[in-house]
């Protein structure tokens, strides 16, 4: 039955239906195949989504968009350029650093993308050919999965349930976070340097260095407050998004006084657009995890795994190869959803640590959205800078090889994974 679900599915998407759907086409069929009444799907969709912590996406989504509508892009970009904007690839120096900071406020990759490449790139094409330019903004925007706030990684946690936590995770991700920003910066200067790409931006003044950081500190503030929070058991990972929210809408209002009241019904909009495709994402495929677990998918994929190999490292290397080729044909939230369940209770069986597996897990995925064919940040830029997506790929490709060479890095370095959040008592 598990593979009839499977089958279906894979042939709907294949064709062109929307994941969500195919989905729940295929778990229809493993439940009617199974002779269960039909009404266990909805009553299944429904308690899936019905969940405090999921609240937390719409939430985070709702603060981004908010604070794209409040203008704060060219504060940071602003604040970014006063400290790197005169370096060999200033100007990339400055996309990477906006990346940075912009990632701990979305969460969101591609709402990073969409951010930066409508603030950025008119200044990038000045100086940098149109493919460069998108490379590099779907580049730093790849970091928003991976510097807390992350949708990605509450998604995971999520689905793996309580082996492993929302805050665990978000400190997980801010070694290898900082990692990525500081080897992209190394990359684009010696792609400038080797193109001889002009210097942009003004000379290091220190003076509007510290105008610009009294600008951009509110925005600065904001990833502090929430994360801090979450981290430190003042409020949950959901109370945290929704002081996000009005952390947001305030800036918005009263600092930089660009968000306006008749934009509000817009910013709930896309975000409950972007939400809702998560939402689906997750009802449909908790029907086919119950169709898994109903025929025990889950126990003999352990005892499949098991008889292949005893070792943990060759468990997770092998689950990493697996989902390098996942990344490349399925969008990310749908990966979390239909294969967490899967190989999370298997990494426990190998006494694997579940923060540092998550971590892995997730990250993979991530890099997974800039390999093609189905890599989601190629499609958004190749429309903003109007591209095609083969010349956005050859220009990625040094930066999507430095990230799977900080995947290598943590697998067979894991302290860089979980040193901080076992600092901090996760």
């Amino acid at each position: 039955m598990t593979w009839v679900a499977i089958g279906l599915f894979l042939a709907l998407a294949f064709f062109g239906m929307p994941l969500a759907f195919a989905l729940g086409f295929g778990s229809l069929a493993g439940l009617w195949m199974l002779d269960f009444e039909l009404v266990v799907m909805p009553q299944r969709m429904m308690h899936a989504v019905n969940s405090f912590p999921l609240m937390a996406i719409p939430l985070f989504m709702l603060a981004g968009e908010l604070m794209v509508r409040a203008g704060i892009m060219d504060r940071l970009i602003a604040f970014a350029n006063s400290l790197v904007g005169r370096m060999h690839g200033g100007l990339a120096h400055v996309t990477i650093t906006s990346g940075t900071i912009f990632a701990s406020v979305s969460g969101a990759a591609v709402a990073s993308a969409s951010a930066m490449g409508s603030t950025l790139v008119p200044s990038l094409r000045k100086y940098y050919p149109d493919a460069y330019s998108g490379a590099l903004i779907a580049s730093a925007a790849n970091l928003g999965p991976v510097i807390p706030p992350s949708n990605a990684m509450i998604v995971y946690a999520l689905m793996a349930g309580s082996s492993v936590s929302v805050g665990g995770l978000f400190m997980a991700g801010i070694l290898p976070g900082i990692l990525l920003a500081v080897g992209f910066m190394a990359i684009a200067s010696w792609i400038s340097w080797k193109r001889g790409y002009p210097l942009t931006g003004e000379r290091f003044n220190l003076c509007n260095v510290a105008h610009q950081a009294r600008r951009a500190i509110v925005i600065i503030m904001m990833p502090v407050i929430v994360v801090g929070g979450i981290v430190g058991g003042i409020f949950t990972a959901t109370e945290g998004a929704a002081i996000a929210v009005v952390y947001s809408a305030l800036i918005g209002f009263v600092v930089t006084r660009r968000l306006k009241i008749a934009d509000l019904p817009g910013c709930l909009y896309r975000a409950a657009v972007t939400s809702a495709m998560v939402g689906a994402l997750i009802a449909f495929a908790s029907v086919l995890t119950f169709v898994f677990t109903i025929e025990m998918v889950p126990m003999m994929l352990s005892n499949f795994i098991q008889e292949l190999t005893s070792d943990p490292m060759m468990f997770i290397l092998l689950t990493m190869a697996l989902l390098v080729v996942v990344g490349m044909l399925i969008e990310s939230n749908a990966a979390y959803i239909m294969l967490v369940p899967l190989f999370a209770p298997v990494a426990l069986t190998y006494g694997i640590d579940p923060l540092y597996f998550g971590f892995l897990f997730m990250y993979n995925l991530v890099v997974g959205m800039m390999t093609p064919p189905v890599g989601v940040l190629y499609f958004v830029m190749s429309g903003i800078t109007k591209v095609p997506m083969m010349e956005l790929v050859r220009e990625s490709l040094p930066f999507v090889a430095f990230q799977f060479a900080v995947l290598a890095l943590c697998i067979f370095a894991p302290q860089l994974v979980t040193a901080l959040p076992r600092a901090l008592g996760y």
